[in-house]
């Protein structure tokens, strides 16, 4: 059976705490990391980043819509200009005059037909800017309601990595004053089982939250002070005290 001094067995508490509140804060910053309202808003943002392109991409059909019916309207309003002109020039036969006039009728018909789709247009894309617009203000709200929930989770990220920083000095340093192969016996355990030592008080494992047997508490009695016991339930070293009723 391996030994080591009593006293150096009881300082592997002051470890097994140290290595407990590592694994506690690396436990925290897994929960701030997961966080699932960083999920939630990330699907929103998803959300109405789709809406925002919709919108804006029947915003953008529009107004080429809009610029091709403006166009027709101009095209129309230049021959009715250039007919009209003619007319006023009273320039050409009589039945050329006439067709100019029955043509400028005609024209203007269509000129007010185009004018009409023109404004229906217009309607349909103010409609079509004024939805653009309250999607990009959602979009924008949600965004910067992510933007504040991830500089949250940062700043607790890296308060957690400070006070992860000050532990892991802090049992770097204890660790290098235990005898190493008491230490190596509590890293492997500690590797293997998730805890190295614990307190076998008044009869019961701390380690595993067992009241051991009585078969096996006979035998934890009999062996010497130095010895290195282990808990037979969850395998790590069990530290002794007379105080603690053993």
């Amino acid at each position: 059976m391996a030994k080591a001094a009593p006293e150096e067995q009881l300082r592997l508490l002051d470890l097994q705490a140290l290595d407990s509140r590592l694994n506690q804060l690396q436990r925290q910053a897994a929960v701030v990391q997961n966080n699932p309202e960083l999920a939630v808003l990330g699907g929103r943002v998803a959300a109405v980043d789709g809406e925002l392109v919709r919108a804006s991409t029947e915003l953008a059909d529009l107004e080429r819509e809009l610029t091709r019916a403006e166009d027709d309207v101009q095209a129309v309003v230049g021959r009715i200009e250039r007919d009209e002109k003619r007319l006023n020039s009273g320039q050409g036969t009589s039945k050329d005059l006439t067709a100019l006039q029955s043509e400028v009728a005609s024209l203007t018909r269509r000129r007010s037909d185009l004018e009409d789709v023109e404004l229906d247009i217009m309607e349909r894309a103010e409609a079509a800017r004024a939805a653009q617009s309250a999607v990009q203000e959602r979009t924008d709200s949600v965004r910067r309601e992510l933007k504040e929930l991830e500089a949250a989770r940062d700043a607790d990220l890296a308060e957690i990595a400070g006070q992860r920083s000050t532990v892991q000095s802090e049992r770097n340093e204890l660790a290098a004053t235990i005898d190493a192969p008491l230490l190596s016996i509590y890293e492997k355990t500690l590797a293997k089982r998730g805890v190295g030592a614990a307190r076998l008080f008044h009869g019961t494992s701390e380690g595993s939250g067992m009241q051991l047997s009585p078969g096996d508490l006979a035998e934890i009695l009999r062996a010497a002070p130095d010895d290195i016991v282990m808990c037979p339930d969850s395998g790590c070293i069990l530290v002794r005290s007379s105080e603690w009723g053993n």
